[in-house]
């Protein structure tokens, strides 16, 4: 309340409140709006940031893809300036977008966007991430030009698969959620930059969509079958340069799951794996209780490395969010079993919560580690 009562002196006495972030002018002027350019962070007493969103127009509230719920936007004095000043902790990368009573829309001034209706967020601490260029809402992202259509006899509906061969081509990357990653975010374009920088060797992305991934995705051997059986048999005949003996399965939260699964169950289709907050909470209907992260540490996947499958030939990199409170005991246990069962491991923490946002970075770079 105090707060509120310092911004209603400033606003009657025409003072700006926002000059620790940059801003000149009174909010609302045209001078103000010339200038925005947020979000904007300023250091705050805990040793995290205080960070300054603003909406022009009518009300509207801040929805975040993970680590906070929405936040409500308040208004300067009787102008069209609305604002949020939102505490957030050391290291955090987040998606999110402005929600009005109709609609969602990227942040107007930001300029680094996930799609037409989202943007990202990242403290001044939070690491940088190489090779993913900024794309404002605007934008209209890269697709590769080569593309299968793949009927999914085994897994059900038809879809559009694309393919890109990065640097020539080479072993095949299977990026789980690939609409996501092509439409969202600009893999295409982010790992391009990683192979022409020398960081990785060249790949052939193989970008898969997904029509119901609690469905596609849980430890079930459908889809695996079918990406042995019908899709690396329609990558080869495609034309495009690809090695699909050399196959890295990248996922994130069930995808990442599901990657998981398939490295313990079909060994001889995938030895390699980049999975970032991966839901190993799973085990069969759990997604379906009030609580699905409230079952056993680890889940199946935890259960079936208690029984100490042979994965000497695997290689898996695991990446959580640092801010992913509730993950984080589901994915510890499952990163210290894999070791043990002779996998070869790779742990990190992303400057996240359970975000895209925060996944960039961890997919080059473990993708690049799981084929060396």
């Amino acid at each position: 309340m105090r707060r509120l009562t310092e911004q209603a002196r400033a606003a009657a006495s025409g003072e700006n409140p926002f000059v620790a972030y940059g801003l000149p002018g009174r909010p609302g002027t045209a001078e103000f709006w010339a200038a925005a350019r947020t979000p904007a962070s300023v250091p705050a007493d805990d040793g995290g940031w205080s960070t300054l969103f603003l909406w022009r127009g009518t009300p509207a509230r801040i929805g975040f893809e993970s680590w906070s719920g929405p936040v409500a936007l308040l208004r300067w004095g009787d102008t069209d300036c609305w604002y949020a000043e939102v505490h957030m902790p050391p290291r955090l990368r987040v998606t999110y977008q402005f929600l009005t009573d109709d609609s969602a829309y990227a942040d107007p001034f930001n300029p680094v966007g996930a799609g037409g209706d989202r943007s990202l967020a990242a403290t001044p601490d939070a690491p940088h991430q190489p090779h993913w260029p900024a794309v404002g809402p605007a934008d209209v992202l890269p697709v590769p030009p080569a593309r299968i259509r793949w009927a999914g006899e085994r897994i059900g509906g038809r879809r559009t698969v694309r393919i890109h061969p990065v640097g020539g081509g080479g072993p095949v990357v299977l990026l789980l959620d690939g609409d996501d990653w092509l439409y969202l975010h600009p893999a295409m374009s982010a790992f391009d930059s990683a192979v022409a920088a020398g960081e990785m060797p060249a790949v052939t992305l193989v970008f898969l969509p997904s029509k119901d991934r609690k469905a596609e995705f849980g430890c079930r051997p459908e889809l695996w079958e079918a990406v042995r059986d019908e899709l690396l048999p329609l990558v080869a005949a495609s034309g495009v340069p690809a090695d699909p003996d050399t196959l890295v399965v990248a996922g994130q939260s069930l995808g990442g799951l599901s990657a998981m699964y398939a490295a313990l169950e079909f060994p001889e289709l995938v030895s390699r794996v980049a999975c970032q907050s991966p839901s190993f909470w799973w085990t069969p209907g759990a997604a379906d209780r009030a609580d699905p992260l409230g079952g056993p540490a680890g889940g199946a996947v935890a259960a079936r490395l208690r029984e100490r499958p042979d994965l000497s030939g695997l290689r898996v990199a695991f990446d959580v969010g640092e801010h992913e409170s509730r993950m984080l005991p589901h994915c510890e246990p499952v990163e210290t079993l894999a070791g043990r069962a002779g996998a070869t491991v790779r742990v990190s923490r992303s400057a996240s919560d359970h975000d895209r946002a925060g996944w960039r970075h961890a997919l080059l770079r473990d993708v690049a580690w799981a084929l060396a």
